[in-house]
């Protein structure tokens, strides 16, 4: 894998903001069109392999948590545990998600952890880079069926009308949504946009309402489900009726206590890194909270090194890992985002960061492999 100067386009800020991508300057840099990662085919089918492999294993050990109960170390509030059970043992289909990876394209890759709830990052994976593959290396090809694979997905788990929530205000939340009501109103559903804080709850009804006082039947959602089951009307979600997209028992899958589960069951797997629930391990190592987000509290210890993130999860419950360092380019810590819809692998995101714990200040490079 190889990381290759170029020259941005002209315009590219415009042709971002033509594909509804305007937060491409968050922060200042975010999309980063002045270099790009260059792999092999064989390359991106080691992280085919590797995704469709973790998932499988994910599954698995979901059904082992639900049928043994065991959903103390995710530390949930009991009433989540019925929705877990009663959405796996419907078999509420999933949607989408995005395994973290720490790989240069040599070895096996090392699974950092499963975003399968409320991933991001996905305009500028599926629709974005590939105009700048065709802008700029056309006779490349790229790891991105997403598109595809996203209006394919709704066709199989859509009905009726569905509603697309995210946090008012929030630019990069409302154009992840807003991109994924697209495709599924490609799919040829019913589609509708409301943000998070106008959904109401009608007592009457006993369900959940729009801003329009229409019911909420199937709604895709970028708010974590540990917000949700904190909220006031967390409480009524299990009998509403309401379905969300992604279903409840994916919140076994983002909680980084599936981590040190999947370690036990598959000791030694050259996909994971050994983790555990206490702080255990040889050094270096690192500490994860179980349901912090954007690289929010997370310690890194040993190795000559230690490095800690800020933000409001100090004190919650976490998990240890071993320290897999990721690939460094330049000044640049490298990681690999490979996307998942429903069961199959379906794209790759880049993002670089100036320090080994890759935040919300990260940036996304576009990429392309050759044969």
């Amino acid at each position: 894998m190889r990381r290759v100067d170029f020259v941005p386009r002209p315009h590219w800020r415009k042709q971002c903001e033509e594909l509804g991508f305007t937060f491409h300057s968050i922060d200042g840099t975010y999309w980063d069109e002045s270099a790009a990662y260059e792999l092999s085919l064989a390359q991106v089918e080691i992280l085919e392999d590797t995704a469709e492999e973790l998932h499988r294993l994910y599954l698995e050990a979901t059904q082992w948590v639900i049928e043994q109960r065991h959903f103390a170390p995710f530390a949930l509030p009991p009433s989540a545990q019925q929705l877990i059970i009663d959405s796996w043992q419907r078999h509420e289909p999933a949607l989408y998600g995005r395994f973290d990876f720490s790989w240069n394209g040599q070895g096996a890759p090392k699974l950092l952890e499963y975003n399968a709830d409320t991933p991001t990052g996905l305009l500028e994976a599926s629709v974005v880079q590939w105009y700048w593959l065709s802008d700029m290396r056309p006779e490349a090809d790229q790891f991105n069926s997403l598109h595809e694979k996203l209006i394919e997905r709704w066709r199989q788990i859509g009905h009726g009308r569905v509603h697309f929530a995210a946090i008012e205000g929030h630019e990069e939340d409302t154009g992840n949504a807003l991109y994924m009501l697209d495709v599924a109103h490609q799919a040829g559903l019913s589609t509708q946009y409301v943000p998070i804080e106008a959904i109401g709850y009608d007592q009457q009804r006993r369900g959940f309402v729009d801003q329009h006082e229409q019911p909420i039947e199937h709604c895709f959602k970028l708010y974590p489900w540990e917000w949700l089951l904190q909220d006031e009307f967390g409480a009524h979600v299990g009998a509403s009726g309401i379905r969300f997209q992604e279903p409840a028992w994916k919140i076994l899958l983002s909680s980084k206590a599936m981590l040190p589960i999947l370690w036990q069951r598959n000791p030694g797997h050259p996909n994971l890194l050994p983790a555990s629930f206490a702080a255990d391990l040889p050094e270096p190592y690192v500490r994860k909270p179980l349901y912090a987000r954007e690289g929010q509290n997370i310690q890194i210890v040993g190795a000559g090194v230690m490095l800690e993130s800020d933000g409001p999860h100090a004190a919650d419950a976490c998990i240890y890992q071993a320290y897999a360092p990721l690939p460094r380019y330049g000044d640049s810590y490298t990681v690999l985002g490979c996307w998942m819809v429903g069961e199959q692998p379906a794209g790759l995101g880049i993002r670089e960061d100036a320090t080994p714990i890759t935040r919300d200040s990260s940036r996304f490079l576009p990429h392309y492999f050759i044969e």
